[in-house]
């Protein structure tokens, strides 16, 4: 279950999300030269082992982008997309039908894995820059590392590790579209902040509880 968030957090926390949005959204129209719509349909704090369930389950196949947050609040940052998602994305930004990875051989299209990993790079980036400039804290992303593989496969191991500072994680659920027909493409940005880093971001927000 969701952990409780009052009212005046979950405002707080839907509007630096779209924030982080609305910037996300006109790096990647820069990017593809066209028009892009970014949407924030949810924003929460889930419990570390509900993680896996929120995205599908352990043996879901998965694009991981995965940072390492340095600076005032470090953590973790993992953006997520079901492979489909993923590979949807890919072909939007390139118009080229490449799969990301041989389902075969297992060798991955390294144009393809660029691609995910400068969308992951904007994305954090603008989520970071929005919390940062709410907070006045400074928070930077590392250089980003690409898992693709089972749910279970590419992210049990790091939350396993980090369950045993931290208990929760922020999610902001992500849909980006274009105005072409389109169904849209979801992705999830998981913050894990490090211990104590939760309260130093709800206290320089001026919250002190957030459970």
């Amino acid at each position: 279950m969701d952990t409780f968030l009052t009212s005046i957090q979950e405002d707080i926390l839907r509007e630096i999300g779209n924030i982080g949005a609305g910037n996300a959204a006109t790096s990647l129209s820069q990017l593809l030269r066209k028009k892009i719509d970014m949407e924030v349909p949810s924003i929460r704090i889930v419990a570390l082992n509900e993680l896996i369930e929120q995205i599908g389950g352990p043996e879901q196949i998965i694009a991981a982008t995965v940072f390492r947050v340095e600076g005032d609040a470090p953590g973790t940052v993992y953006f997520i997309m079901a492979l489909k998602e993923a590979e949807n994305l890919v072909h939007e930004i390139l118009q080229d039908d490449i799969a990301i990875f041989d389902p075969e051989t297992m060798r991955q299209n390294e144009m393809a894995i660029s691609v995910l990993k400068e969308i992951g790079n904007i994305l954090t980036g603008a989520y970071l820059s929005a919390l940062s400039d709410f907070t006045r804290l400074d928070m930077r992303p590392s250089i980003p590392y690409l898992g693709i593989d089972m749910a279970g496969a590419v992210i049990v191991d790091g939350l396993l590790e980090l369950s045993h500072v931290i208990d929760y994680a922020l999610i902001i659920d992500t849909k980006i579209s274009s105005h072409e027909p389109t169904n849209g493409i979801k992705g999830q940005f998981f913050f894990i902040p490090d211990a104590d880093s939760f309260n130093k971001l709800f206290t320089s927000l001026g919250i002190n509880e957030y459970e």
